[in-house]
Protein backbone atom coordinates (compact mmCIF):
# COMPACT_ATOMS: atom_id res chain seq x y z
CA UNK A 1 0.00 0.00 0.00
CA UNK A 2 1.41 3.50 -0.61
CA UNK A 3 0.58 6.44 0.91
CA UNK A 4 -0.65 8.62 -2.51
CA UNK A 5 -2.92 11.71 -1.59
CA UNK A 6 -6.18 9.56 -1.38
CA UNK A 7 -4.59 7.71 1.50
CA UNK A 8 -3.96 10.10 3.46
CA UNK A 9 -6.75 10.21 5.62
CA UNK A 10 -6.97 6.53 6.26
CA UNK A 11 -3.11 7.15 7.26
CA UNK A 12 -4.21 9.95 9.56
CA UNK A 13 -6.41 8.03 11.12
CA UNK A 14 -4.86 4.44 11.56
CA UNK A 15 -1.35 5.32 12.82
CA UNK A 16 -1.80 5.32 16.42
CA UNK A 17 0.66 6.56 19.85
CA UNK A 18 1.70 3.31 20.06
CA UNK A 19 3.04 3.32 16.44
CA UNK A 20 4.77 6.63 17.24
CA UNK A 21 6.34 5.22 20.54
CA UNK A 22 7.47 2.16 18.33
CA UNK A 23 9.18 3.92 15.72
CA UNK A 24 10.98 6.42 17.98
CA UNK A 25 11.72 3.94 20.46
CA UNK A 26 13.39 1.72 16.75
CA UNK A 27 15.42 5.18 15.83
CA UNK A 28 16.98 5.45 19.87
CA UNK A 29 17.78 2.01 20.45
CA UNK A 30 18.33 0.39 16.49
CA UNK A 31 17.75 -3.25 17.68
CA UNK A 32 14.71 -5.12 17.67
CA UNK A 33 14.95 -7.15 20.55
CA UNK A 34 16.03 -3.76 23.07
CA UNK A 35 12.49 -2.12 21.50
CA UNK A 36 10.67 -5.37 22.43
CA UNK A 37 12.43 -5.23 26.10
CA UNK A 38 11.03 -1.65 26.54
CA UNK A 39 8.17 -1.56 25.25
CA UNK A 40 6.99 -4.84 27.01
CA UNK A 41 6.21 -6.84 23.43
CA UNK A 42 7.71 -10.07 21.95
CA UNK A 43 10.46 -9.25 19.38
CA UNK A 44 7.79 -10.88 16.67
CA UNK A 45 4.87 -8.51 17.53
CA UNK A 46 7.09 -5.65 16.85
CA UNK A 47 8.37 -7.08 13.81
CA UNK A 48 4.51 -7.40 12.57
CA UNK A 49 3.99 -4.45 14.02
CA UNK A 50 6.73 -2.53 11.74
CA UNK A 51 5.98 -4.68 8.79
CA UNK A 52 2.52 -3.14 9.15
CA UNK A 53 3.40 0.53 9.66
CA UNK A 54 6.03 0.29 6.68
CA UNK A 55 3.17 -1.26 4.52
CA UNK A 56 0.67 1.44 5.34
CA UNK A 57 3.31 4.07 4.48
CA UNK A 58 4.18 2.03 1.19
CA UNK A 59 8.25 2.68 2.15
CA UNK A 60 10.76 1.15 4.57
CA UNK A 61 10.95 2.86 7.70
CA UNK A 62 14.43 1.15 8.77
CA UNK A 63 17.17 -0.45 6.73
CA UNK A 64 17.77 -4.26 8.33
CA UNK A 65 21.50 -4.17 8.41
CA UNK A 66 23.47 -7.73 10.12
CA UNK A 67 23.21 -5.83 13.72
CA UNK A 68 20.92 -2.43 13.79
CA UNK A 69 18.15 -0.78 11.94
CA UNK A 70 19.52 2.14 10.07
CA UNK A 71 16.61 4.79 9.43
CA UNK A 72 16.21 4.91 5.88
CA UNK A 73 15.76 9.05 3.94
CA UNK A 74 12.27 8.90 4.17
CA UNK A 75 12.28 7.10 8.09
CA UNK A 76 13.83 10.07 9.32
CA UNK A 77 11.06 12.37 8.25
CA UNK A 78 8.36 9.74 10.36
CA UNK A 79 10.99 9.58 12.85
CA UNK A 80 11.00 13.55 12.92
CA UNK A 81 7.19 13.51 13.25
CA UNK A 82 6.59 10.46 15.41
CA UNK A 83 9.15 12.45 18.32
CA UNK A 84 7.44 15.86 17.82
CA UNK A 85 4.25 14.35 18.35
CA UNK A 86 5.34 12.27 21.46
CA UNK A 87 7.27 15.44 22.65
CA UNK A 88 3.57 17.47 22.29
CA UNK A 89 1.87 14.69 23.97
CA UNK A 90 4.10 14.35 27.44
CA UNK A 91 3.92 18.05 27.23
CA UNK A 92 0.70 18.50 27.13
CA UNK A 93 0.14 15.18 29.79
CA UNK A 94 2.43 16.96 31.82
CA UNK A 95 0.83 20.66 32.05
CA UNK A 96 -2.58 18.93 32.35
CA UNK A 97 -1.74 17.12 35.73
CA UNK A 98 0.42 20.10 37.04
CA UNK A 99 -3.11 22.14 36.51
CA UNK A 100 -5.39 19.24 37.84
CA UNK A 101 -3.21 19.51 41.67
CA UNK A 102 -3.45 23.51 41.71
CA UNK A 103 -0.13 24.32 39.77
CA UNK A 104 0.37 27.03 37.24
CA UNK A 105 1.35 24.93 34.39
CA UNK A 106 5.28 24.30 33.01
CA UNK A 107 7.48 26.02 30.39
CA UNK A 108 10.43 24.74 28.80
CA UNK A 109 13.37 27.36 28.00
CA UNK A 110 16.26 27.35 25.91
CA UNK A 111 18.84 29.70 25.87
CA UNK A 112 22.72 30.23 24.86
CA UNK A 113 25.42 31.26 27.70
CA UNK A 114 25.51 35.33 26.47
CA UNK A 115 21.15 34.85 27.40
CA UNK A 116 22.06 33.13 30.65
CA UNK A 117 24.67 34.95 32.19
CA UNK A 118 21.97 38.16 32.70
CA UNK A 119 18.75 38.63 30.45
CA UNK A 120 17.21 34.92 31.44
CA UNK A 121 17.75 35.13 35.08
CA UNK A 122 16.19 39.15 35.51
CA UNK A 123 13.19 37.91 33.29
CA UNK A 124 13.02 34.58 35.43
CA UNK A 125 12.62 36.05 38.34
CA UNK A 126 10.37 38.49 37.24
CA UNK A 127 7.95 35.69 35.89
CA UNK A 128 8.24 33.60 39.34
CA UNK A 129 7.26 36.93 40.69
CA UNK A 130 4.17 36.90 38.89
CA UNK A 131 3.59 32.86 38.96
CA UNK A 132 5.17 31.60 41.71
CA UNK A 133 3.66 28.01 40.92
CA UNK A 134 4.66 27.96 37.37
CA UNK A 135 7.60 25.03 37.05
CA UNK A 136 9.93 25.90 35.07
CA UNK A 137 12.89 23.94 33.60
CA UNK A 138 16.19 25.62 31.17
CA UNK A 139 18.18 24.14 28.97
CA UNK A 140 21.56 25.98 28.42
CA UNK A 141 23.02 24.73 24.90
CA UNK A 142 24.48 26.22 21.47
CA UNK A 143 22.38 27.40 19.40
CA UNK A 144 21.82 24.59 17.00
CA UNK A 145 21.31 22.06 19.55
CA UNK A 146 18.64 24.55 21.02
CA UNK A 147 16.79 25.43 17.26
CA UNK A 148 16.88 21.14 17.08
CA UNK A 149 15.14 21.07 19.84
CA UNK A 150 12.54 23.67 19.33
CA UNK A 151 11.87 22.01 16.21
CA UNK A 152 11.24 19.05 17.78
CA UNK A 153 8.85 20.46 20.18
CA UNK A 154 11.29 19.85 23.51
CA UNK A 155 11.12 23.51 23.83
CA UNK A 156 8.61 25.95 24.41
CA UNK A 157 10.96 28.69 22.98
CA UNK A 158 14.72 29.34 22.95
CA UNK A 159 16.62 32.87 23.33
CA UNK A 160 19.53 32.15 20.69
CA UNK A 161 20.67 33.06 17.49
CA UNK A 162 20.02 31.74 13.99
CA UNK A 163 22.98 29.62 12.32
CA UNK A 164 22.37 29.15 8.72
CA UNK A 165 19.62 30.96 7.15
CA UNK A 166 17.37 28.07 5.94
CA UNK A 167 16.09 28.57 9.89
CA UNK A 168 14.43 31.55 8.96
CA UNK A 169 11.59 29.49 7.66
CA UNK A 170 10.86 27.75 10.59
CA UNK A 171 11.45 29.71 13.30
CA UNK A 172 10.22 33.52 14.41
CA UNK A 173 12.62 35.69 15.76
CA UNK A 174 12.65 38.86 17.77
CA UNK A 175 15.91 40.34 18.96
CA UNK A 176 16.78 40.97 22.47
CA UNK A 177 20.62 41.91 22.12
CA UNK A 178 23.67 42.56 20.46
CA UNK A 179 26.11 40.92 22.23
CA UNK A 180 30.20 41.66 22.41
CA UNK A 181 32.79 39.21 23.48
CA UNK A 182 36.21 40.19 25.11
CA UNK A 183 39.74 38.02 24.47
CA UNK A 184 40.55 36.89 27.87
CA UNK A 185 43.10 35.20 29.53
CA UNK A 186 44.40 34.06 33.24
CA UNK A 187 45.81 37.77 35.13
CA UNK A 188 49.72 36.49 34.76
CA UNK A 189 49.76 35.08 31.23
CA UNK A 190 52.64 36.28 29.09
CA UNK A 191 50.40 38.06 26.53
CA UNK A 192 48.45 40.03 29.76
CA UNK A 193 50.98 43.06 29.38
CA UNK A 194 51.17 43.70 25.69
CA UNK A 195 49.38 46.11 23.60
CA UNK A 196 47.85 45.24 19.92
CA UNK A 197 48.84 42.16 20.01
CA UNK A 198 48.53 40.88 16.25
CA UNK A 199 46.06 38.14 15.55
CA UNK A 200 49.03 35.64 14.34
CA UNK A 201 51.03 35.92 18.00
CA UNK A 202 47.23 35.06 19.29
CA UNK A 203 47.04 31.48 17.60
CA UNK A 204 50.67 30.38 18.63
CA UNK A 205 48.61 29.77 22.15
CA UNK A 206 46.40 26.79 23.22
CA UNK A 207 42.69 28.02 22.93
CA UNK A 208 39.24 27.12 24.29
CA UNK A 209 36.74 27.35 21.21
CA UNK A 210 33.06 27.07 20.80
CA UNK A 211 32.12 23.81 18.36
CA UNK A 212 33.27 24.74 15.00
CA UNK A 213 29.28 25.06 13.87
CA UNK A 214 28.37 27.73 16.10
CA UNK A 215 28.27 31.50 15.22
CA UNK A 216 31.05 32.43 17.68
CA UNK A 217 33.61 29.91 15.85
CA UNK A 218 31.85 30.99 12.88
CA UNK A 219 32.68 34.68 13.32
CA UNK A 220 36.28 33.83 14.80
CA UNK A 221 37.15 31.57 11.54
CA UNK A 222 36.06 34.08 9.52
CA UNK A 223 37.90 36.85 11.06
CA UNK A 224 41.23 35.42 10.93
CA UNK A 225 40.73 34.15 7.71
CA UNK A 226 39.80 37.61 6.32
CA UNK A 227 43.23 38.38 8.06
CA UNK A 228 45.29 35.64 6.16
CA UNK A 229 45.51 34.09 9.69
CA UNK A 230 45.99 30.52 10.34
CA UNK A 231 43.40 29.33 12.76
CA UNK A 232 44.84 28.24 16.29
CA UNK A 233 45.72 24.69 16.14
CA UNK A 234 45.94 23.65 19.89
CA UNK A 235 42.46 24.00 20.73
CA UNK A 236 39.74 22.69 23.05
CA UNK A 237 36.00 22.30 21.76
CA UNK A 238 33.43 22.46 24.53
CA UNK A 239 30.21 24.53 25.23
CA UNK A 240 30.67 24.05 29.09
CA UNK A 241 31.31 27.82 30.95
CA UNK A 242 33.05 25.83 34.20
CA UNK A 243 35.35 24.07 31.89
CA UNK A 244 36.28 27.11 29.87
CA UNK A 245 36.41 28.99 32.78
CA UNK A 246 38.91 26.29 34.57
CA UNK A 247 41.24 26.09 31.60
CA UNK A 248 41.42 29.80 31.62
CA UNK A 249 42.27 30.65 35.27
CA UNK A 250 45.12 27.32 34.90
CA UNK A 251 46.98 27.41 32.08
CA UNK A 252 48.06 29.55 29.07
CA UNK A 253 45.25 29.17 27.02
CA UNK A 254 42.64 32.32 25.33
CA UNK A 255 39.15 32.54 24.59
CA UNK A 256 36.53 34.34 23.95
CA UNK A 257 33.51 34.86 26.22
CA UNK A 258 30.35 36.84 25.79
CA UNK A 259 30.87 40.55 28.12
CA UNK A 260 28.37 39.89 30.65
CA UNK A 261 30.63 36.52 31.69
CA UNK A 262 33.90 38.05 30.99
CA UNK A 263 33.38 41.93 32.55
CA UNK A 264 32.40 39.83 35.86
CA UNK A 265 35.85 37.42 35.98
CA UNK A 266 37.91 40.60 34.94
CA UNK A 267 36.44 43.16 38.19
CA UNK A 268 36.89 39.73 40.14
CA UNK A 269 40.74 39.39 39.12
CA UNK A 270 40.09 36.14 38.23
CA UNK A 271 41.11 37.06 33.95
CA UNK A 272 42.72 39.98 32.11
CA UNK A 273 40.89 41.13 28.96
CA UNK A 274 43.82 41.10 25.89
CA UNK A 275 44.63 44.36 23.96
CA UNK A 276 44.64 43.05 20.09
CA UNK A 277 43.89 44.07 16.81
CA UNK A 278 41.58 41.76 16.39
CA UNK A 279 38.31 43.06 16.17
CA UNK A 280 35.55 40.85 17.18
CA UNK A 281 32.18 41.55 16.29
CA UNK A 282 29.04 41.41 18.33
CA UNK A 283 26.16 38.99 17.56
CA UNK A 284 22.44 39.12 17.72
CA UNK A 285 20.36 37.33 20.06
CA UNK A 286 17.10 36.82 20.63
CA UNK A 287 13.36 35.22 21.30
CA UNK A 288 12.91 31.90 18.51
CA UNK A 289 9.71 30.58 18.70
CA UNK A 290 8.14 27.89 15.71
CA UNK A 291 6.55 29.23 12.87
CA UNK A 292 2.65 29.28 12.65
CA UNK A 293 2.36 28.15 16.39
CA UNK A 294 0.59 30.35 19.14
CA UNK A 295 3.18 30.10 22.06
CA UNK A 296 1.98 29.06 25.35
CA UNK A 297 0.46 31.74 27.64
CA UNK A 298 3.58 30.90 30.14
CA UNK A 299 5.29 31.27 26.78
CA UNK A 300 4.26 34.52 26.06
CA UNK A 301 4.14 35.77 29.59
CA UNK A 302 7.70 35.43 29.41
CA UNK A 303 8.36 36.90 26.18
CA UNK A 304 6.71 39.48 26.88
CA UNK A 305 9.04 40.38 30.12
CA UNK A 306 11.94 39.66 27.95
CA UNK A 307 10.65 42.32 25.44
CA UNK A 308 10.01 44.75 27.91
CA UNK A 309 13.35 44.48 29.62
CA UNK A 310 15.61 44.99 26.34
CA UNK A 311 16.15 48.47 27.24
CA UNK A 312 16.75 47.74 30.28
CA UNK A 313 20.03 45.34 30.04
Amino acid sequence: MSVEQGNLPALKNWLKYRHLVLISTLARTANMHTTAEQMGLSQPAVSKMLRDIEELFGFALFVRLSRKLVPSELGQVVIQHAESTLNDTQRFAHQLDTLRKGGHGNIKIGAIIAATAATIPVALVELKRQRPLLMIELVEQTSDHLLDMLENKQLDLVVARFTNTRQQQRFDFQPLAEEPFWLVCKRDHPLSAQRDIHPAELTRWPWVLYPFDTPMRQMLEQLLSQLDVAPPSNVVETTSVQTTLYLLRNSETLALLPEAIARQQVEQGLLCELSTSLATQSLRYGILTRKHQTPSSNAQELMEILLRGRSEL
